[in-house]
């Protein structure tokens, strides 16, 4: 089982969860973050005074999925956040060790 972490524009939030939806992929959390890479921040004018905007409104989805559904869901997720520009975000791949549901008590595979 791979936890995948993926941080993207606002925007593209929909699109995401549309194409995870379409290859069967249908729990995650979403999460309001901000922060920056590359594109660093930008200037904005409030009030007649300039100020730098350095955190950047992004979103973080997280699932975690099967082995068999890692390649797949990367792809889903590149295709339908992709712009083009700066900014469309990154994803991150990692072992999960052991997942258990409190409701039930299932663990791994059954409590995805």
């Amino acid at each position: 089982m791979k936890k995948i972490e993926a941080i993207i524009k606002p925007f593209k939030l929909d699109d995401v969860r549309e194409a995870l939806g379409e290859i069967g992929i249908s729990g995650m959390t979403v999460s309001e973050v901000k922060g920056f890479g590359r594109q660093k921040g930008h200037t904005e004018l409030y009030r007649g005074a300039e100020y730098v905007v350095d955190f950047l409104p992004k979103v973080k989805l997280e699932l975690v999925v099967n082995d068999d559904d890692v390649e797949r869901s990367i792809e889903a997720i590149t295709k339908s956040a992709h712009t083009g520009k700066i900014g469309d975000g990154k994803i991150f791949v990692t072992a999960v060790e052991r997942i258990v549901r409190i409701r039930t008590g299932e663990e791994n595979e059954e409590a995805i």
